[in-house]
């Protein structure tokens, strides 16, 4: 069927997009070993585990076979969602698609691939599927408040926002983040693998703050940092968060 089909035939629209996602990295594969940290895990963040999808990763565990079906099951039981696998031998990939469950390559693998040629995700929409570009280098620059369920992203670049990021709004970039307001929304720089990006804002109230993948919610952030201008950079495996200045 063709993608320019009458728009009142189309039932659905691809689009780039780039959302937060927890990675569980495994070093063990033994399920009642997983089971007691997360029942543990499950005592001190109850919130956090409220139908939370998960990306298994599997790649520090040197077995082709895993008993993934099982793993998943545990992770049920404590209301997280497995929603994909990334690593592992080919095993691994073909029960995790047996399980209805997406496959990631292995994360340098993927950053590879991210860096050869990235989709821009917020190119003005077409019926057709726009071919991927190469990486720019170039900023971009969004004048105006980013309202409750906008998404503004910079696909190869840094991104800056002269104005506030409302909550239950996104913004996302390759490198790093600045927003010339409040931060009240969730800001992931870094998306394709880049440890050096950085996040800056004059006033820090984000729901969620990403750098390469690594995250901290709202209520893992010092209350004293709260309402301050702040800069967050991924340093020593952890997000580092201080005052800005």
């Amino acid at each position: 069927m063709s993608l320019n089909a009458n728009s009142a035939d189309v039932a659905f629209t691809f689009k780039g997009g780039m959302l937060p996602m927890t990675v569980m990295e495994l070093t063990s594969a033994d399920p009642e070993r997983i089971r007691r940290q997360l029942a543990g895990k499950l005592s001190q963040s109850p919130a956090f585990f409220q139908h939370t999808p998960v990306v298994l990763s599997v790649e520090k565990l040197d077995e082709p076979h895993l008993a993934l079906e099982r793993i998943c099951a545990v992770c049920r039981d404590h209301k997280l969602l497995p929603v994909a696998v990334r690593g592992g031998a080919e095993p691994v990939r073909q029960s995790a698609w047996a399980l209805g469950l997406g496959w990631f390559a292995p994360v340098e693998e993927g950053r590879a691939r991210a860096l050869e040629t990235v989709a821009p995700l917020n190119e003005p929409e077409d019926d057709d599927i726009k071919p991927a570009t190469a990486v720019s280098v170039t900023t971009r620059l969004y004048r105006g408040t980013v309202r409750s369920g906008q998404q503004v992203s910079a696909a190869g670049s840094d991104l800056i926002v002269i104005g506030a990021v409302n909550a239950g709004a996104e913004v996302l970039a390759a490198g790093s983040i600045h927003v010339y307001g409040a931060l009240r929304g969730r800001a992931l720089a870094g998306i394709h693998g880049n440890t050096q990006a950085g996040i800056y804002c004059r006033e820090l109230e984000a729901e969620l703050l990403s750098v390469a993948g690594n995250y901290k919610r709202l209520e893992d952030i010092d209350s004293q940092l709260l309402g301050r201008a702040a800069e967050v950079h991924f340093i020593k495996e952890q997000l580092e968060i201080k005052p800005l200045g």
